[in-house]
């Protein structure tokens, strides 16, 4: 943010990636302004990817306790730094379903059935592209999330993730699977003219989330929601850890003050060494063997709090 009664706001961040020391600038004045290495960037999706990072916050339990848009958002995320060129494909789908939308709510007044089909192929188009990066990142996710619970939990619970939709995508082809949406954005016309949306497609899809096979979302305590999370962002971290090459970096927001010391401890032993934030209120609460830097910020101010 802009501080009141300043011009504008700058962050700045010089990390290691890649085999060499990289710098990204960000200003932020009347718009948003983004330069990697010195080289001004025509947008800010070209950070994307650039620095690995994996975030935890307690807000991420809506991962788990509210409705998929934000399991969706999750995934699409993940995979974009992975995939950054996924960020375009999620931005042109996006377009088109809002164009597509904007049509549907004025159809008793418009009727325009030629502009009703080219926004439906291009819709199935899109969402083509959206669905084959979908399809890999879930299973991946699955396997390695499940093992994570397994020993947030200490054995004694078991995690499942399923990515809902259950139409068999992954025995079609690319072009099967646009042709599939388009057929079904066409059988759903009438649906979508009722309800004043587009009623299928990736944007309506989920990630479901079970806990010993039932509901996480309506059946899980907090404790194991909040283990839920965590193991989805431990999986996202290795995966992210595989793809790129490198470990990402771990942000973990006041998460460990919430959790017992056994959960506490296995998720210091799992990221031994990677390079890893963690703030808390309450320095006491994080493990006394977490080794490393410790910092105080007050009113904005940084400082190093020397070991006692």
């Amino acid at each position: 943010l802009v501080r009141l009664g300043c011009d504008k706001a700058t962050v700045k961040g010089t990390f290691f990636t890649e085999g060499r020391t990289q710098e990204a600038v960000i200003t932020v004045d009347k718009r948003r302004h983004v330069s990697v290495n010195g080289i001004d960037q025509p947008a800010m999706n070209k950070i994307v990817g650039k620095f690995p990072a994996v975030v935890f916050f307690p807000d991420h339990l809506i991962l788990v306790k509210e409705g998929p848009e934000g399991r969706r958002r999750f995934m699409d995320a993940a995979i974009c730094q992975i995939r950054p060129a996924y960020l375009q494909i999620l931005a042109n789908y996006n377009r088109v379903l809002e164009q597509r939308n904007a049509l549907i709510k004025n159809w008793r007044f418009s009727g325009d059935n030629a502009m009703w089909e080219v926004l439906t192929l291009k819709l199935a188009q899109c969402g083509q592209q959206i669905v084959k990066e979908r399809l890999n990142y879930p299973e991946r996710l699955r396997k390695t999330a499940v093992l994570q619970y397994e020993g947030l939990s200490n054995g004694r619970e078991t995690l499942s993730l399923e990515y809902e939709p259950k139409q068999g995508y992954e025995k079609m082809s690319e072009q099967e699977i646009g042709e599939f949406l388009f057929q079904s954005l066409i059988d759903h016309r009438q649906n979508d003219v009722d309800a004043g949306y587009t009623t299928v497609g990736p944007h309506r899809e989920d990630l479901t989330v079970k806990i010993d096979e039932l509901s996480a979302r309506h059946f899980a305590s907090q404790g194991q929601q909040r283990s839920a999370v965590l193991a989805l962002k431990l999986a996202e971290a290795e995966i992210l850890k595989e793809a790129v090459g490198e470990s990402p970096m771990v942000l973990l927001d006041d998460v460990m003050s919430e959790l017992d010391a056994t959960r506490q401890e296995y998720i210091v032993t799992r990221l031994k060494d990677w390079q890893v934030f963690i703030t808390c209120c309450d320095g006491g609460a994080v493990l006394p063997q977490v080794s490393g830097k410790r910092f105080h910020v007050k009113h904005g101010e940084i400082t190093e709090v020397e070991e006692s």
